[in-house]
């Protein structure tokens, strides 16, 4: 239970924004104020209607409060004046600088998604309880009252999510407000204005808000952060079947090793997220909806004659979520903590890639393609900067703070529970957009990539030592002596040239076609089965996203 907080000492206009829960509850102060005919797309484009609220100090109460509420009609352009205000003004850059990447969270991952949800759950009970006989009072409902219900869930918008914190100010409980609200609402339809005590029957708040956070996570990932991920995987994988025959030198501890292709380097990691991914898809969401500590106590007393977790289990599974049988008075969310972990398992596999695609570029094996107008350094003009894989790194770090602290946090509740969850779930929406920003900054960087092949033929052709290993090894199997020792003794500490190896390869006492394939053999053409597997990556990971979704 949280209430929208007046903010002190701000003397600016702003406009209302969603995903960091510090710019929530500061909307919400305002909004209560406001009367607007905003819609759901709102979230999506803030230039196209808006609240304005300017905020007055009283110096004598030191007191900031709403004088003016107004609506705005902001101009076309995109970037306008108010909308620059809303960016420079919020507290979060996910609310500001990076909004235009993460707003498909907003709607799913805000308080007024939130709200949105909490609606859809209470009023699915109501209905749930229609269809019990033994729960006589709440008759099985028409098809036109099953219609005014469906309605109120598919057409709830801003304005419904506005008259619920306005409910909110009176009730102090943000759950018990939407109780209120619906009772409002539903008193025009007859049928439904005989059974409103039956809304929130037999629920503490939990049983709603777990299954709403769950209907929020589902959402989330399942339309936005999963095909975001997949389209990231999709671009390496690209990538990597592209440049599946550019030989390239590789490195073990920084120092030239066998050589690979760039293609196959890049495979690894298309692979990698893929599986990381699959894994995500697994992961079952769960909810309870059990009562005040889990064992239906005032259903039972109630309607003794009915199984009530029974009931409770089908509910459940009808919005999508799998049963959890034992619960205290909160579903105890190791879920979540399962579905971040998994998160930052995936996040840290793409730090990797963008660590080793930064270190590709600093080596000159990649260019970046420029693009008119962009500026790499303030002081010099010849740099371009690898800035989409540093954002991409930075944001998977700020995501896995955020979503480590609630992978360990959340699981722990003292006794039957406390309310340390109530606040560190509102931060869903910061983890994720962390998350969904790094996803579209690497995606943004991938095709401005360009191979440097000339760079790339020019290491391999100064590291003929490299050949050092198969030379060797050839030499085992023909049972020669000592064969790693004298490799060892030709090209450590050595300059190593085309010559000097070819000189040593001819003078092997080993069959002539062993000899001949050693001769033939370069820095370019020793790459083993590479190529092959980074062709063959797009079979493999299409193979791990039909793991499907949530």
């Amino acid at each position: 239970m949280e209430l929208g907080a007046q903010i002190k000492g701000y003397n600016s206009i702003s406009t209302v924004a969603y995903c960091s829960p510090n710019i929530q509850r500061f909307s919400n102060s305002l909004s209560l104020h406001c009367n607007c005919a905003t819609s759901h797309a709102s979230f999506l484009s803030r230039g196209s209607s808006f609240c304005k609220a300017a905020v007055k100090s009283d110096s004598s109460s030191g007191v900031d409060y709403v004088v003016k509420v107004s609506m705005m009609s902001a101009p076309d352009a995109v970037d306008s004046i108010e909308d620059e205000l809303s960016s420079l003004n919020a507290l979060s850059p996910l609310d500001g600088r990076y909004w235009s990447k993460v707003k498909e969270l907003a709607p799913l991952l805000s308080e007024y998604g939130l709200i949105k949800y909490r609606v859809q759950v209470e009023i699915r009970w109501l209905l749930k309880l229609s269809h019990i006989s033994e729960v006589s009072e709440v008759p099985r409902f028409s098809e036109a009252a099953e219609s005014f219900l469906q309605n109120l869930i598919e057409k709830f918008n801003m304005d419904d999510a506005l008259e619920v914190k306005k409910i909110e100010k009176v009730t102090n409980h943000d759950v018990k407000a939407i109780e209120y609200f619906l009772k409002k609402r539903c008193q025009s339809q007859p049928e439904i204005a005989k059974v409103l005590e039956f809304f929130h029957f037999a629920c503490t708040s939990e049983d709603i808000n777990n299954l709403a956070h769950a209907l929020m996570l589902k959402e989330a990932l399942n339309t936005v952060v999963i095909p975001v991920m997949d389209k990231l995987i999709e671009a390496i994988s690209n990538l990597a079947t592209l440049n599946a025959s550019i030989s390239m030198l590789s490195r073990t501890h920084g120092q030239p090793a066998s050589p690979t292709t760039l293609g196959k380097e890049i495979a690894v990691f298309a692979y990698r997220l893929s599986m990381e991914r699959k894994e995500l898809c697994r992961i079952e969401i769960f909810g309870k909806f059990a009562g005040a500590v889990g064992n239906y106590n005032a259903h039972q007393v109630a309607y003794p004659d009915v199984f009530w977790p029974q009931i409770a289990e089908e509910f459940v599974t009808s919005l999508g979520m799998s049963f959890i049988p034992y619960v205290t008075q909160i579903e105890p969310h190791d879920y979540m903590a399962r579905l971040f972990d998994s998160i930052i398992r995936f996040n840290n596999i793409l730090i990797d890639f963008d660590r080793d695609v930064w270190g590709y570029i600093s080596l000159g094996r990649f260019k970046q393609i420029t693009k008119a107008g962009e500026i790499g350094s303030s002081t010099m003009p010849h740099k371009v900067n690898p800035i989409d894989f540093e954002n991409s790194e930075g944001n998977c770090g700020m995501a896995n703070g955020v979503l480590s602290h609630l992978s360990t946090k959340l699981p722990i509740s003292r006794w039957q529970r406390d309310l340390t969850d109530s606040t560190v779930l509102r931060n869903m929406g910061v983890g994720l957009g962390h998350s969904l920003l790094a996803y579209k900054s690497a995606l943004q960087g991938i095709p401005k990539l360009q191979v440097n092949e000339a760079s790339l033929i020019e290491e391999l052709n100064q590291s003929w030592e490299v050949l050092a290993e198969p030379i060797q090894t050839v030499m085992r199997k023909y049972d020669v002596p000592e064969p790693y020792e004298k490799l060892k003794e030709l090209t450590r500490g050595r300059a190593v040239t085309k010559e000097s190896i070819q000189e040593f390869i001819k003078s092997l006492d080993i069959p002539v076609e062993a000899k001949t394939n050693l001769l033939n053999l370069t820095p370019h053409t020793y790459v083993g089965e590479a190529v092959g597997l980074a062709k063959n990556v797009k079979t493999l990971v299409s193979l791990a996203l039909g793991a499907g979704s949530f």
